[in-house]
């Protein structure tokens, strides 16, 4: 697709904060530079994890998904708004008018239900919410006067609780809050993969009756089980396109399929 004019929201996993920031800074420097207006959300599982750790929390994670409880949430807050602002920082550097930006996503706790690749039993997460409004005021505003919006994935409850979110989940619902043109999922796998062992099995478009097969044969696993659920719901519900890719975002969404995995309907 032409890039120019065009709303992408680019989804940053915490790894790729970690291991790649002045990298990807720069991709979405040279995505800016198309005339793209972009805004970026990110999580932080893998810096979570570690500082949970240090504090003596073991992590439970269920199918993909973290087990939230009060001592968790309270790492998480703490390592997911470290995360952002690293992030910030880093997209300044790059010339780019970033702002970290929070309590923008108001969410409800997540009632105990069954999730994918996680049994017939229901599942209760804790302290993790789901997205169920955003304030797009706010975020079109930014973009508007030319800031580009960093968006931390924790929700606010009607009471002002905080809740652990799902950075997928967030990302592609505010996708489709925003009507983007195309929601990119950053992550540290090349793509979707028809076999984990080979590395030339990479799967350059995969459609949402494709992507679900590959969840119900197994042969999606780990965290990529959550991240295509939750993805293919969201082209399901309308966003155009999302890319699943390691790098290279300008010239993913120039030439879909050249690198990564792009799910469409």
């Amino acid at each position: 697709m032409a890039v120019s004019g065009k709303l992408v929201l680019v989804k940053l996993g915490g790894e790729v904060v970690d291991e790649r920031l002045d990298e990807i800074a720069s991709e979405i420097a040279a995505l800016v530079a198309t005339g793209a207006r972009v805004v970026v959300s990110h999580g932080g599982g893998p810096q979570i994890t570690a500082l949970g750790k240090r504090l003596g929390l073991q992590p439970t994670m269920i199918a993909g998904r973290r087990v939230t409880d009060e001592a968790t949430l309270q790492a998480v807050q703490l390592a997911i708004l470290g995360v952002n602002l690293a992030l910030q920082n880093g997209l300044v550097r790059h010339g780019l008018r970033a702002v970290g930006v929070h309590g923008v996503v108001r969410a409800t706790r997540r009632p105990p239900k069954q999730l994918a690749g996680a049994g017939p039993a229901p599942v209760d997460l804790g302290l993790v919410g789901d997205p169920v409004g955003f304030d797009v005021a706010l975020l079109s505003s930014l973009l508007e006067r030319g800031y580009l919006p960093v968006v931390a994935c924790l929700g606010r409850d009607e009471q002002g609780g905080v809740l652990n979110i799902n950075a997928d989940l967030v990302a592609n619902q505010l996708a489709l809050a925003l009507a983007v043109d195309a929601l990119v999922l950053v992550t540290s796998a090349p793509g979707v993969m028809g076999d984990l062992a080979d590395p030339s099995s990479r799967i350059a478009r995969l459609t949402v009756a494709e992507g679900r097969a590959l969840i119900e044969s197994g042969a999606a696993q780990g965290g990529m089980v959550a991240k295509l659920d939750e993805s293919l719901a969201a082209v399901s519900a309308g966003v155009p396109a999302i890319y699943i890719l390691k790098n290279d975002i300008a010239g993913a969404l120039a030439n879909p399929g050249s690198v990564g995995t792009v799910l469409i309907p």
